[in-house]
This record gives structure tokens, sequence and C-alpha cells, in this order.
């Protein structure tokens, strides 16, 4: 083989590569691939969760806002770098028609302490196994912590998020929600 030949060979192949690292990595990271079907959101709307007053409830009672629902947990070192901002944008928005809705993959009696704490104020649920499959079922591959969904107000998921949000990502996510006539 010639030596341009090799080197545009060898060229094509570290392109191909790269371009494959790169989707993989986005995949991964919930930015491309299947969107979560219609059915799973109905799931997630329609699951019986548990209050921290052991109430049973479903996120059905929250429909026609736009919901903010995060997987989450007190020993997850970027739940409790992002929950703040939860708090605070809770606050902002809530006038808007946005609520937060926080779901812990943990025991209630470590919540109830973290919620007071951190001042959270916006609904916590305590998920079991099936919060973790449904979030699985709506985006979420591989189960992890945290993980974010944005739900628009006839309860279609218009994002899926893994991993730790920073303001200005979940800003960008509900710029075109906050924008439509509720």
């Amino acid at each position: 083989m010639r030596p341009l030949r090799r080197a545009l060979l060898a060229a094509a192949v570290g392109g191909v590569a790269a371009a494959a690292g790169y989707g993989a990595h986005l995949w991964r990271i919930g930015s491309i691939g299947a969107k979560p079907a219609d059915d799973a959101a109905r799931a997630i709307l329609e699951s019986r969760l548990t209050t921290l007053d052991g109430v049973a409830r479903t996120l059905e009672d929250f429909r026609g806002r736009i919901l903010i629902i995060n997987y989450w947990a007190t020993w997850c070192a970027p739940c409790r770098e992002e929950i703040p901002m939860f708090v605070r944008l809770q606050q902002e928005l809530s006038g808007n028609g946005v609520q937060f809705i926080g779901i812990a993959v943990d025991q209630a009696d470590k919540v109830f302490d973290f919620s007071r704490e951190f001042g959270i104020n916006y609904p916590l649920f305590i998920g079991g196994i099936d919060a973790v499959d449904l979030s699985r079922k709506a985006g979420n591959r591989a189960g992890v912590l945290p993980y974010t969904l944005v739900l628009d107000r006839f309860g279609a998921i218009r994002a899926s998020l893994v991993g730790e949000l920073t303001e200005a990502r979940l800003r960008g996510e509900l710029q075109p929600l906050l924008s439509v006539a509720s």
C-alpha cells in the first residue's frame, strides 16, 4: 500500500472512531437516543408514591403544571449539590406553573432530616425499586442518580437528564415550556 493511501486510511479510521466515541458519549448522557414513550410518562404520573407523612399519592395531582421530577438520594453527592438550586428555582418559578418534585431512593427518616436541613420547599416522595424501574423506562438506562425528567403541562416528557444539572441547562430546558401560554 502506498504511503499516501495508508495515511488517508488511517485518518478515515481515526475519524470514524472519534465520531463513534462522541456518539456513545452523547447517548450515555441522554442527549440522543430513543425518546421516552408516552406510556412511561403516564406510568410515572399514575404510580403510587409515599410522601414523608406516609400518605400514598400519585403525581396526577400536579397535572397542568410543568413538572421537574428529580430522582435522588441523601447519600448522592451530585444530588446534594443540585438540590439548593431546585429550592431556589421552585420559589422563583412556582408562580409560572413550575413544580419541582423529588423522588428519593432512600429511607424516609433520612429524607425527612435532609429536607429540614436543606429547607426543601417542594413535595418529596419515597421511591423504591419500582420508582427506579420507571425512571429506566423514561430514559435513565443506567439507573443512575441524580436523574431528572421535565414534563410539560400535558404530562409529556420533554427532557430526560442524566447526572447533576447546572442552572443554565435546566433553564434552557424550561424556557420553551414557560413561553407557551398555559
